[in-house]
């Protein structure tokens, strides 16, 4: 287990640089530059996913809360909180993005074209809403998480090394599985549909730039590496989010985690967030051209010299 945890460091790692240097890339166009209208969405989710590295499991936040002797209720509390925040953001947001780009991309006769200036103009409100939806709902299951204590193992699942969650009642318990796998079901049904539509309407673009354009510029056109793109992180995302979900789900009703199953899941979390970056920094073109100009000028500066 060693070993495996390791690998979550690692993962960790990765995953927190490739977002910081993402998240500074973000910061720099909307601040300086013309940012596009979905940089404020993945700048918001690129935060998010930073958030879930330093508040997962045993990782980061949970070793400066040890160091500082905070009280251990206090501190899987506000673990568990913070981390259910993120992660309810991170669908959400995740959501919002593919929602927003369908909208972007369509064709002005399209109902969806309708929707593109009220969306740019309520965008801080859209914000507020999502925010405001998983504060409210991830404290829903804090009162049941607390400190690990030597109380008989059917009042408690331990779900970190020192952390657990007490039995909830069963009607309570039924309710918060419907309710979040209502909501996941309609946000990913969504995901999915946006995805299909906005391949479609980049596979019709395709085909006239086809007949317009010879196959050798086809091939580095920016809608098939639009299209590559969207396919991966959304197929990527739900495939990790429903498996994060069905072993989290299974745990909690068999009121049964098992240690091995706890660093799978774990894993699971944390590969969207680290696959995530890497992707849209291969992917978009104004990453690498601000790397080039950075270079160039540095290489100026030590000929003159």
């Amino acid at each position: 287990m060693s070993s495996f945890k390791n690998i979550l460091y690692f993962q960790a790692g990765i995953g927190v640089l490739a977002n910081m240097s993402l998240l500074c890339f973000y910061i720099f166009i909307i601040l300086g530059h013309r940012p596009k209208p979905t940089d404020l969405i993945s700048c918001q989710l690129t935060f998010i996913h930073i958030m879930m590295f330093l508040t997962g499991g045993d990782i980061f936040l949970t070793d400066i809360f040890e160091s500082l002797n905070v009280n251990n209720d206090f501190k899987c509390k506000a673990t568990f909180y913070i981390s259910r925040v993120m992660r309810v953001l991170s669908i959400c947001t995740t959501y919002l993005l593919s929602v927003f780009q369908a909208v972007t991309i369509s064709p002005r006769t399209s109902l969806l074209a309708k929707f593109k200036q009220k969306l740019k103009k309520y965008m801080i409100h859209v914000f507020f809403c999502i925010w405001s939806f998983s504060l409210s709902y991830s404290g829903s299951r804090i009162y049941y998480v607390r400190g690990f204590t030597n109380a008989s193992e059917i009042d408690q699942m331990q779900v970190t090394k020192s952390c657990s969650i007490f039995r909830m009642n069963s009607i309570i318990r039924i309710f918060i599985f419907t309710v979040t796998t209502s909501r996941d079901v309609f946000l990913v049904g969504v995901m999915l549909s946006t995805s299909a539509y906005m391949v479609i309407i980049l596979y019709r673009h395709q085909r006239q730039y086809k007949y317009l354009h010879s196959i050798s510029h086809l091939r580095t056109s920016p809608e098939k590496r639009a299209t590559q793109t969207i396919l991966l992180l959304v197929i990527f995302f739900v495939v990790m989010y429903w498996v994060d979900f069905i072993i989290s789900s299974t745990s909690v009703l068999l009121w049964m985690y098992d240690p091995v199953f706890l660093s799978v899941q774990k894993f699971v979390v944390y590969a969207y967030p680290t696959i995530s970056p890497l992707v849209q920094i291969s992917s978009d073109n104004r990453i690498t051209i601000m790397l080039k100009l950075m270079h160039s000028k540095h290489q100026q500066k030590f000929v003159k010299k």
